[in-house]
């Protein structure tokens, strides 16, 4: 294995921290993301527009449709180096998600009508997946499509849809043929969130934030050129979107800027049992970078991702995970104080150091990040199915 980076790696990486470092970022979402401010609406566009006027928000995409056609080593190089540099997570619903479904097995007016806006980032998209009785069973989902001329009646729900409130679009998986097999009889739909019928009710969670949403369709009439590839093949489409989803979950660059913040915290702490663990986690980090840079590896000399990428989400969730913990457990007492942002009427800052104020709210958020995109527990029965053929 050859994990030694080129000449051109080396300086398209350096290219990314120019960009960084000298007004490609925008200052007022970095001002804010360096000290732990929520971003609005604006701000993510903003910053999604800064990318794309770089030209690298197909960053996962070919050429051929308009992407960068990094190689996967660019590409890890990409994802690490903007979360070093503190960047909010690029959207993956419309570039990363729906996008590849898309130009790969939609048609070409579909390509022509939806690739270019998600490329300049004009168009919010969310993911209607997850139902409230089908997540990780996802292939239970009961949202309804029926067939009546040239329109699809969507009848249904969805839940934890994630920014379902900003959103310009949907993508959905209904089913359109109740069959034997669950796993068939699924398609897959694209929905203007502004067609009558659509209703959009917050969820707010443990943290106190509105970050995901349910959303209801009530006869709701979608074209049925709005349908992706074939009716019933629904299925396939969304495990080869899940294997896109999953392969930035792990986050690696975001934990390192994280854990280079910890130890910087905890060197003040005479707390040599927090330091402990705080080394175990460097440890844990420099591990998964590896099992990423083997990954890397593997695929630039023809390879396909196996259970590698469920390992990388196992672990890499795990470490943020635990990343949140030891701030706790570093702010000691004064976490008590912090409920998060939303616990206070007031803009008083209470007394304690300033890492505390986001590190209960934080703490509380990253409980998702061992469900989305597949329970780490459907992780494991992947990875044995890779390595124990059972």
């Amino acid at each position: 294995m050859d994990i030694n980076f080129t000449q051109e790696d080396l300086q398209f990486r350096d290219e990314i921290r120019d960009w960084l470092t000298n007004g490609g970022y925008p200052s007022h979402v970095k001002q804010k993301t360096d000290n732990g401010i929520a971003l609005t609406k604006q701000d993510m566009i903003d910053f999604h527009k800064a990318v794309s006027a770089k030209g690298w928000m197909g960053y996962n995409w070919p050429k051929e449709h308009g992407g960068t056609g990094w190689s996967a080593t660019q590409l890890y190089i990409f994802n690490k180096e903007f979360g070093l540099g503190g960047c909010p997570p690029l959207l993956a619903f419309g570039v990363s998600m729906v996008a590849p479904v898309i130009y790969t097995f939609g048609n070409e007016e579909q390509q022509k009508r939806f690739l270019p806006d998600i490329l300049e980032f004009n168009t919010w998209w969310c993911q209607g997946y997850s139902e409230p009785g089908s997540g990780s069973d996802l292939a239970s989902l009961k949202t309804k499509a029926v067939k009546e001329g040239d329109h699809y009646i969507i009848n249904g729900s969805k839940t934890w849809t994630t920014l379902a409130q900003n959103a310009d679009w949907i993508f959905v998986l209904v089913r359109t043929e109740t069959t034997k097999i669950k796993q068939e009889g699924i398609s897959f739909i694209l929905v203007d969130m502004k067609t009558p019928g659509i209703e959009v009710k917050p969820i707010i969670t443990i943290d106190g934030d509105h970050e995901v949403n349910s959303v209801f369709f009530t006869d709701v009439k979608v074209p049925a050129e709005n349908l992706v590839g074939e009716e019933g093949k629904g299925w396939t489409y969304a495990k080869f979107l899940l294997a896109h989803e999953r392969f930035g979950i792990a986050a690696i660059g975001t934990s390192m800027r994280q854990l280079k913040r910890l130890k910087n915290i905890v060197s003040e702490l005479d707390n040599p049992e927090l330091e402990k663990k705080v080394t175990e986690l460097e440890i844990s980090v420099s591990a998964l970078e590896m099992t990423e840079l083997r990954l890397l590896s593997a695929l630039e000399n023809g390879g396909h991702p196996g259970a590698e990428s469920s390992i990388l989400k196992i672990k890499g969730t795990e470490i943020q995970q635990t990343l949140t913990e030891l701030f706790v457990e570093a702010a000691g007492e004064y976490a008590l104080m912090y409920p998060g942002p939303h616990g206070f009427e007031s803009n008083a800052k209470p007394e304690g150091p300033d890492f505390v104020a986001n590190s209960i709210s934080a703490f509380l958020n990253m409980r998702k990040v061992s469900i989305y995109g597949g329970s780490n527990e459907i992780q494991k029965n992947i990875i044995s199915k890779f390595v124990l053929g059972v």
